[in-house]
């Protein structure tokens, strides 16, 4: 749920729910004074203090990575969705109808007597078609098949908006290939990467077993694997150098490239694709498909073979029966992040189903429990934190009033999508059946390829959304120059829109999302684009200056913090979201002091509104995670962990200070000429 040039974090939208939405809590009293743990001192931990009650009595369910209060609001989504999907499930609709598609799709996943009776049966051409290879030629057209049936092989490819011009469709390759989450697990040296490398092989080979291969054969095919892997890692950029948009965007024509890798037929696979060559491609990272051209000499063909099955098995283990699938959720779910055991069936079967179709899911969600009323309250604050935005920005005392100027063209050019599309997508050319998960699966991965290419050559589609409305998250897209905040994100889990104020709405809604969004727009990555986004350099030369010298002191602040053992916080990687988080906070104050509810200074529950307004954001936060998950975080994450970006933030904000009494000294307390002010 993010290509490369989307900054995700996560909002929210009130609505209606029951009571029991939020079970763990009591059901008396205010919601915030009921995670708070008074005996923290909010200067020592601020994160403890506003959630820390929470926390202690609400363990993370051997199901789950991590738990809080997003798992809270999808729980109510998870919910919604299944009597939704159980009724298309049981009735019969009209062919090609939204509810004969997700009906159908959901009754193949639930389907486990069929699941275990064909075994690996359902993928039984895609392996003829690996077993059969001879030739390159063949190596190339398998993998061109696999790559548009969803398999990550070789490399990344998708169409997007032109970096350098947000009229135009273009083609990117990136890299891509691997099958552990980023170079960093090929190379880190401590004990826990280490265990990972080595539980990473034993998983390879059970696969290998579990196809039918030998003990030996099978250990000799996880390491051909796990070779070919380590070769194109050694040739990836780590995850801080992906987030320079102008290092990572290499115009080639097809000539070149062919050039730069000329072991691939990539005609031969352009013509699978798309059928045709395309005009100009941006290449992501040249270093990577020269060593993919090297690697194609390097490895024999048997080698490659044995890469596209495991690569073939490891994207579809999920569908598949139960060996395959409990052996894959043994590695990426146990050993990579400590989970204990699978979701149930159905909250699985539902994931796939959201992510094969979820705007037609989407189409009855709406319907069902969008809250008009809602959506004009959360539209006006949105309004209303850009309004603060902008005062921001004619205040600052390092930019100068040129790029000030061009600073509030850009941020009234932003385009704001609440709640749901205009305009669906149309799904008339995808074909479900109540026959194989996995084919279904595999219709739906094609049915998305074939989309995404056949957007070349073609106009922008400026209205279209890249998330659901019943997902619970958010983004800026610099291209389109737009944030985008689907219905569901907007959720306080049991809590009824009457019963949030507005200190909790303008920090919990308003700060951690809509501002933070906002301020992606002008954060490290997000300011190099225009108005019209395209990626152009707009600030003076000092104002850039000015700027990273501000960035600079961030990313100390941030590479200093320890999440647990020895692993700190990449600074640099987690760069643009911790401004998001920073610049999201002080617009988001800026607006609620113009709130009655703030001038007035009336306390709920003991609490006056401005302490409202920082635990309210800390709410937002509410959540902990397995120590195996948090490492995984720390090395694929661009977002720090829930409490720092809470306790990050806030040691940079005078006006909390002052609400909470913070004391030199104290762990919340930041030197002034050490505390981060950038909006």
């Amino acid at each position: 749920m993010k290509t490369l040039k989307f900054f995700f974090s996560f909002i929210l939208l009130i609505v209606f729910l029951p009571a029991n939405s939020f079970p763990q809590e009591k059901q008396k009293g205010d919601f915030l004074t009921q995670a708070m743990d008074t005996t923290v001192d909010p200067g020592v931990d601020f994160f403890k203090y506003a959630t820390g009650t929470w926390m202690k009595e609400n363990p993370i369910p051997p199901s789950e990575r991590r738990w809080g209060l997003a798992n809270l609001v999808n729980e109510e989504t998870y919910s919604r969705l299944k009597n939704i999907l159980k009724e298309a499930a049981s009735t019969k609709s009209p062919k090609g109808s939204a509810k004969q598609k997700i009906g159908d799709f959901y009754f193949s996943g639930m389907d486990t007597v069929d699941i275990e009776k064909q075994g690996i049966l359902p993928l039984k051409q895609e392996l003829d078609k690996i077993n059969s290879i001879k030739t390159k030629k063949d190596l190339f057209e398998t993998a061109a098949l696999l790559k548009r049936e969803g398999v990550n092989v070789m490399f990344g490819l998708f169409v997007d908006q032109d970096q350098k011009n947000s009229d135009k469709m273009a083609l990117y390759l990136w890299q891509g290939g691997l099958g552990l989450p980023n170079r960093e697990y090929y190379f880190r040296k401590d004990a826990r990467t280490e265990n990972i490398r080595k539980e990473y092989k034993k998983h390879l080979a059970n696969l290998f077993e579990l196809l039918g291969e030998n003990k030996t054969d099978a250990l000799n095919n996880s390491e051909s694997v796990y070779n070919i892997e380590l070769f194109l890692a050694d040739s990836c950029r780590k995850l801080e150098d992906l987030r320079d948009p102008y290092a990572n965007y290499n115009k080639m024509s097809f000539a070149q490239l062919d050039k730069t890798a000329p072991n691939v037929e990539w005609k031969l696979m352009f013509d699978d694709f798309s059928k045709r060559i395309p005009g100009d491609i941006i290449v992501g990272q040249p270093e990577f498909y020269r060593a993919l051209s090297a690697a194609i000499d390097k490895f024999d063909l048997n080698q490659w073979k044995e890469y596209l099955k495991i690569h073939l098995i490891r994207s579809f283990a999920g569908r598949l029966s139960s060996p395959f699938d409990n052996e894959v959720f043994h590695f990426t779910g146990t050993i990579m992040a400590g989970i204990k055991e699978q979701k149930p069936r159905w909250k699985r079967i539902q994931d796939a189903t959201e992510a094969a179709m979820g705007e037609l899911l989407g189409q009855i969600y709406v319907e069902k429990f969008y809250s008009p009323k809602t959506k004009k309250r959360y539209e006006k604050i949105v309004d209303n934190l850009i309004d603060a935005f902008a005062e921001r920005i004619k205040k600052l005392d390092w930019m100068s009033d040129a790029t000030k100027k061009k600073a509030l063209i850009k941020l009234y050019s932003i385009t704001k999508k609440v709640g749901y599309p205009d305009k669906w997508k149309d799904f008339s050319k995808l074909s479900v059946d109540r026959g194989s998960y996995v084919r279904n699966t595999i219709n739906a991965n094609i049915f998305w390829f074939n989309r995404n290419m056949n957007k070349l050559g073609k106009p922008v589609d400026r209205t279209e959304w890249n998330m659901t409305p019943q997902t619970w998250n958010a983004y800026y897209n610099p291209s389109n120059n737009e944030i985008v905040l689907p219905a569901a994100a907007f959720i306080v889990p049991g809590v009824p829109d009457s019963l949030v104020d507005d200190a909790v709405a303008y920090a919990y809604a308003g700060a951690s999302t809509i501002g933070h969004e906002l301020t992606h727009g002008f954060d490290d990555e997000g300011r190099l684009y225009d108005e019209k986004g395209n990626l152009k350099n707009w600030w003076t030369k000092e104002d850039e200056k000015k700027f990273n010298e501000k960035a600079k002191l961030m990313i100390e602040q941030f590479d200093d913090y320890v999440v647990l053992d020895s692993m700190h916080i990449n600074g640099k990687a987690t760069l643009g979201e911790n401004i998001a988080d920073l610049g999201g906070d002080m617009i988001g104050w800026d607006a609620f002091k113009k709130t009655n509810q703030y001038k007035e200074g009336k306390k709920i529950n003991g609490l006056t509104p401005a302490q409202r307004f920082w635990i309210g954001y800390a709410y937002s936060w509410l959540g902990h995670s397995r120590p195996e998950a948090l490492a995984q975080q720390v090395l694929t994450d661009v977002h720090s962990p829930n409490f720092l970006r809470v306790n990050g933030p806030f040691s940079d904000i005078p006006a909390f200070y002052k609400t909470f009494g913070i004391k030199p000294g104290q762990p919340m307390w930041r030197p002034a000429d050490k505390r981060v002010k950038i909006w």
